[in-house]
This record gives C-alpha cells, sequence and structure tokens, in this order.
C-alpha cells in the first residue's frame, strides 16, 4: 500500500481544493492510501473529505525560505509533524513557488515529492529549485512542456496530466432546473452568453462586455466571486455603461453550473495571456462536457482543449473585435451550433474525462515511486 500526502494551504480560499479531491476520492484503495495536509482549517470541503473517511492533518508542511543559513534545521523540526505517518509519497497542490515543502516531505522519510503546475508562471529561480527538488511534476498543457520543462533534467520527470471533468454530472440534456431566465427577467427569445470564473482581470470580462456591446437581443450572465473590488468596480461600470444597461447579470458563486449550462446559449472563456492564467480551465471544460458551444481566447490551455473550428472557436486574445465576430457567427448560425456542440462533448468524453485524469495520477505515483526504490515501473494508465 502506497501512502500519500496531498497538500493545499486550506479550503477556505483554495480554488483548487475540489479538483484535489477528484481525484483523492477515486484513486484505487487497492494501491494507495490517502490523507490530506492543509495550513489552516475552516473550509467548507474540510467536513467533505472527514465523510470521506480520509484523515485531515492541520500543520505547517512548509517554512519560510530566510535565513537561508537555518532553513535546514527549520525544515528538520516542521517535518517532525509527518514522520510518525509514514508517508511515501506527498503530492502538492500548493500553486506557489515555494521550494521548502520538498525539503520538509524528505526530512519526514518521504521517498518523493510531487507537485501539480496549474498556472502559467514561470518567474524567476524559485521555480526552477522547486522542480529540481521534485521527483515528478504534473503539468497541465502542452505549452508547459515546451517552455517550462524543456530541459532534460526536466522533461524526464514531467507528466502532461490535464484536468479532467465529472462527464456524468456535466453532459447535454440536463433540465433547466434553476429558472435563471424567470428569475432575472431574461426575454425567452433573448440569446444567452454564459462566462464562469471569479471577476479578476485575467479572466476577461471586460473584453467579452466590449465585444457584445453591438450585438442585439443579447444577455450576458456572469458567474464567479467578485473577488478583485476595483476590478469589479471597473466591470461593473462598464456593464451600465450605453449598449449594456439591463443586459448583464453577475450571478456571483454558481452552486449548479451545470444547471446554468442547460439555460444558456453560448459560453465564451476570455482570458488574458498572463502568469496567473490557468493551465488548463476547468470551467471551459465542464461547458463543452456539457455540450455547449464555445468560444474562447487563443492562449495556453485553451488550445489543447478546443480544436478550433471543431469543437469550438479560437480567438485572438484581447482582441475585442475579433471576439464580436466569433460570437455573431456561433449564435446565428445554427448548425454550426450544433455541430460545435456535438464536437466539444466528443472532445472531453475522448480526452478530458475525471476517470482519465485520475488514472494518468496512478501512472505518475507508480512510476516515480519505482525510480526512488529502483523497483517497476508501475502500470500504463
Amino acid at each position: 500500500m502506497i501512502r500519500i500526502l496531498f497538500t493545499i494551504p486550506n479550503f477556505i480560499t483554495a480554488g483548487s481544493g475540489g479538483a484535489m479531491l477528484n481525484i483523492v476520492s477515486r484513486l484505487d484503495r487497492g494501491k494507495f492510501e490517502p490523507a490530506i495536509c492543509v495550513l489552516k482549517r475552516g473550509g467548507k470541503l474540510d467536513r467533505v473529505v472527514e465523510e470521506m473517511g480520509i484523515p485531515l492533518l492541520e500543520a505547517p508542511f512548509l517554512v519560510g525560505a530566510r535565513p537561508y543559513s537555518t532553513l535546514l534545521w527549520r525544515a528538520w523540526k516542521a517535518s517532525h509533524a509527518f514522520r510518525s505517518q509514514q508517508f511515501d509519497l506527498w503530492h502538492s497542490f500548493h500553486y506557489s513557488d515555494d521550494y521548502t515543502e520538498p525539503l520538509v516531505a524528505y526530512l519526514s522519510g518521504a521517498k518523493a515529492w510531487v507537485y501539480t503546475k496549474k498556472n502559467m508562471n514561470w518567474r524567476g529561480r524559485a521555480w526552477k529549485v522547486r522542480s529540481s527538488l521534485a521527483r515528478g511534476i504534473a503539468a497541465q498543457n502542452s505549452r508547459m512542456m515546451g517552455e517550462f520543462f524543456h530541459e532534460r533534467r526536466f522533461r524526464r520527470k514531467t507528466f502532461l496530466i490535464p484536468r479532467g471533468v465529472d462527464t456524468v454530472k456535466f453532459q447535454p440534456g440536463i433540465t433547466a432546473r434553476l429558472g435563471m431566465r424567470g428569475k432575472l427577467g431574461t426575454p425567452s427569445n433573448a440569446k444567452v452568453i454564459l462566462a464562469v470564473g471569479h471577476v479578476l482581470p485575467v479572466k476577461g470580462h471586460d473584453l467579452l462586455l466590449e465585444a457584445v456591446r453591438g450585438i442585439a437581443g443579447v444577455e450576458i450572465w456572469i458567474a464567479g466571486s467578485l473577488a478583485d473590488p476595483s476590478h469589479v468596480e471597473k466591470v461593473r461600470r462598464l456593464a451600465e455603461s450605453d449598449g449594456l444597461a439591463g443586459r448583464v447579470h453577475f450571478l456571483g458563486n454558481a452552486e449548479d453550473v451545470a444547471g446554468l449550462h442547460a439555460e444558456a446559449d453560448l459560453f465564451v472563456h476570455p482570458t488574458r495571456p498572463d502568469g496567473r492564467q490557468e493551465g488548463c480551465p476547468v470551467a471551459l471544460l465542464e461547458a463543452m462536457a456539457s455540450g455547449m458551444a464555445c468560444i474562447a481566447t487563443d492562449i495556453a490551455g485553451s488550445q489543447d482543449v478546443i480544436e478550433s473550428g471543431t469543437s469550438g472557436l479560437l480567438v485572438p486574445p484581447l482582441d475585442a473585435g475579433a471576439l464580436r465576430k466569433a460570437i455573431e457567427q456561433v449564435l446565428f448560425n445554427e448548425s454550426l451550433q450544433q455541430r460545435l456542440r456535438t464536437e466539444a462533448r466528443r472532445r472531453i468524453v475522448e480526452r478530458y474525462s475525471i476517470e482519465r485524469e485520475v488514472a494518468e495520477h496512478e501512472r505518475m505515483y507508480l512510476q516515480v515511486l519505482g525510480r526512488s526504490l529502483n523497483i517497476g515501473q508501475g502500470r500504463s494508465a
């Protein structure tokens, strides 16, 4: 039995907690025994973890890097909290460039430490130090493989593992159970464009609003937390400007995203190219799994997910005019819309299911431990 410790700062602000639990809950329990460690308890998923029967620890699994003269001593001291647990492998879902966690892991007796590279940030030496200390790296898109991990020392231990989604929870034909059109006063003949993501500059909601300004009969639903007050104010002012007033609705955090998919006509993911952008946009995956026609900006992550012209459309980033043309092309062409919906669903089922993501993680764990222990390479996914 392989004992794995999954680490994440918390389930309070860490939006990746659900993604981590999707993997943990589906691991083959005949081979893997998982536990989770957070720096601080108090998130809504804490209870979910406990109900799943997975041990939930609260302990400092990293330390400050400075002063360097005492780093190893402080890491050794932090490792005391984990030594008795005898974890074989640690998997970090802490998406910063911290490189002290692997020191704590190895000093606690772990044979391997791996991490998931979620975002497109690669500035500074710390990322290379973190990657050098890792025995395995889960990269979420092909751009990362080519730009971040092309060096031989990284390439041999990096695995391309994009995000996966539950294709039963997100599937075509779900009943319009939320009644959002009625609640929002959206006319029955209006075309609804849905965007899912926290209202942050990187998400590009302002670009979307600029793009739809000249398109009649369209309403925009934005589902996501109002995370950046100054940016939210900017987007709200734009939403209330000429040509958009009364057509933009901020829904806040959505508990039932699949229900929103059932009532919308088009999904748009207008992310800006930025180091903070997701490596593999789960909101886009979920929309495609639900059989929605989708448009996204042509940036890392989305480039892997969408075959432009087949399973969706990709448009140049930061180009509101190009986005407007793509929206008009899809919204007012029923045959194109239907083709994109069908192919989007097919692509997710074939390449981005949660079952495939879990299998790829299991393969990584077995291969990484096999190298560390000089045993077999593990089974194929």
